[in-house]
């Protein structure tokens, strides 16, 4: 390994040298070339066999710079599913686009991730596809499984808690949130505070979710919330399908999913989703009097992930993009969006965090008693709920 990123170090240097022609360039730096090659599919990737040469696996911040040089040089980044209420993402992505004057263009903002995952495998070769991926966990493990993403360590992956990143680097986990109730208080007199209570004849075609859980991550831990606080576990999700098949039957479970336009017109009148999303949802709708709880009876938490396409058409954008997210100013703007970023911890440790954004935050002790179910646990709910879902819920 030490070897390896020496000659990375190299290779990042010499291509900063001013100057340098592409061809000097790969002709100097042959013997690393090939040591920093990717096998598998990976290597024949669109921007990859267009520039002659697979970029690095790992970040550095030796190597920053010339990632920026490089990634200018493409001049556009393709990101897919990233709603600009969604964590601070439309911040995230306007604040890239002025500091590396890199033109963002994101596709399907409303999308789930099994979509994101379709879209580098339909458009694979094609310069619209997408160069970098945010989705659950359990389609970042199916996507890595499957070759769709390529290895990247971020220059700060040390630093980001175990759980929260595949060993191998095909995904690291970005931000994290709890499953919560938000909801409009025009349009629902008492608080939902717990499961249980969604099943009150009072809130009857009012409870909506964040997309089917058949293709949507947060609606798949919503269905796992639901079973902690109905005698099921992180190991058994049936008791949520259950009572997501009973809240239906009474008429409550309404089968319209949760967008920023159903929450301002008072479509969805209540919303299972993470409480990012509906803290969000405050602020940029006073007039839906909008308003969030943690259920006390089931508090789930769960985090994203980020991955590069395999066949990324801009991989160096792809790679500055991972830099950015998971830099202090990237996380901290996660932060502003009212999501926990990965590297929280590090952040909370050296005192960096605006005490402004912390304060805007639920009390701690409300995601004390959150649960977080382990990768394997979380593969085995999908495909539980693939299996009862369609039969019990529809």
């Amino acid at each position: 390994m030490e070897d390896y990123e020496g000659q990375e170090v190299e290779f990042w240097a010499k291509l900063a040298e001013d100057g340098m022609s592409r061809s000097s360039m790969l002709r100097r730096s042959a013997a690393a070339a090939f040591g920093l090659t990717i096998m598998g599919s990976a290597s024949t990737a669109f921007g990859m066999s267009r520039a002659g040469l697979a970029p690095p696996q790992r970040g550095s911040k030796e190597g920053l710079a010339a990632l920026v040089k490089a990634a200018k040089k493409e001049g556009k980044l393709n990101t897919i599913a990233l709603p600009p209420d969604w964590a601070n993402y439309g911040e995230l992505m306007s604040t890239f686009q002025k500091k590396y004057g890199i033109k963002i263009t994101n596709d399907n903002p409303n999308g789930s991730s099994a979509e994101e995952n379709q879209a580098i495998r339909s458009l694979k070769g094609d310069s619209r596809a997408p160069d970098a991926v945010d989705v659950g966990v359990s389609f970042a493990i199916a996507g890595s499984n499957e070759g769709l993403y390529a290895k990247y360590f971020p220059s700060t992956v040390k630093t980001i808690p175990r759980a929260m990143k595949d060993g191998r680097g095909f995904w690291m986990g970005d931000y994290w949130g709890a499953i919560s109730f938000g909801y409009n208080q025009n349009l629902v007199s008492n608080a939902p505070k717990t499961w249980k209570d969604l099943l009150k004849p009072e809130y009857k075609g009012k409870v909506a979710m964040n997309g089917s859980p058949l293709s949507s991550n947060s609606a798949v831990s919503g269905v796992i919330a639901a079973s902690l606080a109905n005698g099921g576990s992180l190991n058994n999700v049936g008791p949520g399908i259950d009572f997501f098949a009973q809240l239906k039957k009474a008429g409550n479970f309404i089968p319209v999913g949760t967008t920023p336009q159903t929450v301002a017109s008072g479509q969805t009148p209540i919303s299972i989703d993470w409480d990012y999303n509906n803290l969000a949802y405050i602020k940029e709708f006073p007039a839906a009097r909008w308003a969030v709880t943690i259920p006390s009876d089931g508090v789930y938490g769960g985090y994203y992930a980020q991955a590069v396409n395999a066949a990324a058409p801009h991989p160096y954008a792809a790679r500055l993009w991972q830099e950015f997210i998971y830099s202090d100013q990237g996380q901290i703007l996660y932060l502003k969006g009212f999501a926990h970023p990965a590297r929280f911890n590090d952040l909370a440790q050296r005192k960096v965090l605006p005490k402004t954004l912390l304060n805007a935050l639920p009390a701690p002790s409300l995601y004390a008693k959150a649960n977080f179910a382990s990768i394997g646990q979380q593969t085995r709910a999908s495909k539980q709920i693939a299996s009862d879902w369609p039969s019990k819920v529809g």
